[in-house]
């Protein structure tokens, strides 16, 4: 996954990605979110922004990070959240 974070926000990523392998992906408010139908946000805020991440976990405890995007509006753009079901039904497809 490419990601064009500014550092803090990447640094931030990196700190609730080790956490969420620790406990698992849940990480509750105000750190994740669920979509529904197997789709979760991770959520990153910091001095440069807010990003957020898509994911899904597969059999396995495995965590796949679908999207990432730097948010400039207050509601998720339908077209990131459209992208990333895409990805992952693509990922569950492929990892029955």
């Amino acid at each position: 996954m490419c990601f064009l974070f500014p550092i803090p926000l990447l640094a931030r990523y990196f700190s609730l990605a080790d956490r969420m392998i620790s406990v698992g992906a849940n990480l509750g408010d105000p750190h994740t979110e669920a979509f529904g139908g197997g789709l979760f946000e991770l959520r990153l805020k910091g001095a440069d922004g807010i990003a957020r991440v898509f994911y899904c976990t597969l059999v396995g405890k495995r965590i796949v990070m679908l999207h990432s995007f730097v948010k400039k509006t207050p509601k998720t753009p339908p077209k990131e959240r459209r992208l990333a079901e895409t990805r992952m039904k693509e990922v569950k497809n492929a990892n029955p």
